[in-house]
């Protein structure tokens, strides 16, 4: 495809977003932009949300783990399952239950106005993150794909990226972004479909003969347990599966605003459960993928891109796609997928940190209504701009995106759950204005003890690899803390 092909393709792709946007954001009013009105179907809400939880991150890095994981992936995403279980059973009843819009505002009922500030704080600066890594890691593969040829430089194809982004999302909010991410959804199982059949077509193999070929066992490996001290040994990848999710889905106000669009809870338990079983069975494929992916490079002397002197096996799927001529098809359905997979995170994140930085921190509710919502609107355009600085930033920095994105979300993500799970498991008060101290310190603690195997070998932990599991940590220092500046007595004895 020429780059005024692609140019178009993503025009067109982006009439079809404004076109949903258009008719859901015709009621732009803040009950609509934060809840969409408690009226989503439960089941366009799962299916949706399987493309915010894969995200660029999936459809591009998760193939390219293959060469040094095969599918060890699947351990963490076993534990996923579990994880979603307990935000079915546990934290989606508790949010129904306060009617909260923002689900930090758990933590000011149960603890107070710092602990309701510490957790609001913590998921910014872990979405903020996570929202820049991802639409990062996709802006660069498009910058690869198409805007480098055209002399675009990186940071205007991050503009532009989040500029459509804002456009749609601007009215409708959360209500747009249920809907957008169906079809993007849509877009991206499509997208890694199309590339499977073709592939295995050129292989000259079927579809039914991928899991008995020799060379496909060779890099499907699916359980590790040998070395615990390996980043893959079975029991770190599933535990800190396990807190991924219920840290990085059930604590995290961009994925669980979503759920709190249904109309009820039974309708939000619906959702979770089929999303979760959903989500195992995407995987498996994009997993799939990735393996073809390395057999095809192998047969046919494909070379893995490299970028500014380092491999990056994250874009060997892009790679393949437009440049070793398996057709207009792949081609077309691939950039459709890339770019769904840049805005199905991207453009529900936006929507969540407008939420969160309306709701707790510029106390929107709290004002008279005729300042709500332009108060909402500026705060919108306030984090597009932040985001844009991010991502440029990240352009700067070194390492694997998938590594980075999770080990991050690990540090950040912990005091989320140590404050959560210490006001659902314990009837203790605190003194709440400690609360930011113990979550900074849980950081940097645990930040110290994941430092020691490459900077003490000698240490009690020796050679100890860590991965996941920094988040249970993470959150078990921080309960620790907290237990440490509590009392008996309970403020509301309801929560």
């Amino acid at each position: 495809m020429t780059s005024i092909q692609i140019l178009l393709l993503i025009a067109a792709y982006f009439g079809v977003l404004i076109l949903i946007s258009y008719f859901t954001g015709k009621d732009d009013s803040n009950d609509v932009f934060f809840k969409g009105k408690k009226q989503s179907p439960w089941y366009v809400v799962a299916f949706g949300m399987i493309g915010a939880s894969l995200s660029g991150v999936t459809f591009i890095s998760v193939p390219g783990l293959i060469e040094g994981q095969q599918f060890a992936y699947m351990q963490g995403v076993f534990g996923f399952f579990v994880g979603y279980l307990v935000v079915l059973l546990v934290l989606l009843p508790l949010y129904y239950k306060l009617n909260v819009t923002s689900i930090y505002q758990y933590l000011e009922q149960r603890f107070g106005t710092v602990s309701y500030k510490t957790g609001a704080f913590f998921f910014l600066l872990s979405r903020v993150t996570g929202a820049a890594f991802r639409l990062f890691l996709v802006a660069l593969a498009m910058q690869y794909i198409v805007f480098e040829a055209l002399g675009v430089p990186f940071w205007l194809t991050v503009v532009i990226s989040i500029a459509l982004i804002w456009l749609y999302t601007k009215r409708g909010g959360i209500k747009t972004i249920v809907w957008t991410d169906t079809l993007q959804t849509l877009a991206m199982l499509t997208s890694v479909i199309v590339a499977i059949f073709l592939i295995v077509n050129k292989l000259d193999w079927s579809v039914t003969e991928i899991f008995n070929k020799d060379s496909f066992k060779a890099k499907s490996q699916l359980f590790f347990f040998d070395d615990v001290n390996s980043k893959i040994y079975f029991w770190k990848y599933f535990i800190g599966g396990i807190f991924i999710t219920i840290a990085m889905t059930g604590l995290d106000q961009d994925m669980m605003q979503k759920n709190l669009t249904c109309k009820n809870p039974s309708d939000a338990k619906k959702n979770m459960f089929s999303m979760s079983i959903l989500l195992v069975f995407v995987n498996v494929i994009f997993l799939s993928l990735g393996a073809l992916l390395f057999i095809y490079s192998e047969q046919f002397g494909v070379s893995i891109p490299v970028v500014d002197g380092k491999v990056r096996t994250d874009l060997l799927f892009p790679e393949i796609a437009m440049n070793q001529g398996l057709g207009l098809g792949l081609q077309i359905t691939f950039l459709i997928g890339l770019i769904a997979a840049a805005y199905s995170s991207a453009d529900s994140a936006l929507t969540s940190l407008t939420t969160s930085f309306s709701i707790d921190f510029l106390n929107i509710e709290k004002l008279p209504l005729a300042q709500q919502k332009p108060l909402r609107k500026k705060a919108h355009i306030g984090v597009s701009l932040l985001l844009i600085v991010v991502v440029v930033i990240f352009n700067e920095l070194e390492g694997s995106v998938v590594g980075n994105l999770f080990k991050f979300a690990t540090f950040t993500y912990g005091p989320l759950l140590g404050l959560f799970a210490f006001g659902i498991l314990t009837k203790r008060s605190i003194k709440d204005n400690f609360a930011w101290i113990v979550g900074l310190a849980s950081i940097i603690i645990t930040y110290f003890i994941t430092e020691l195997p490459a900077n003490f070998p000698d240490s009690f932990i020796g050679k100890y690899a860590f991965h996941w599991e920094i988040l249970p940590l993470n959150g078990l220092i921080t309960f620790i803390g907290l237990l440490l500046i509590s009392a008996k007595a309970k403020p509301n004895t309801d929560l």
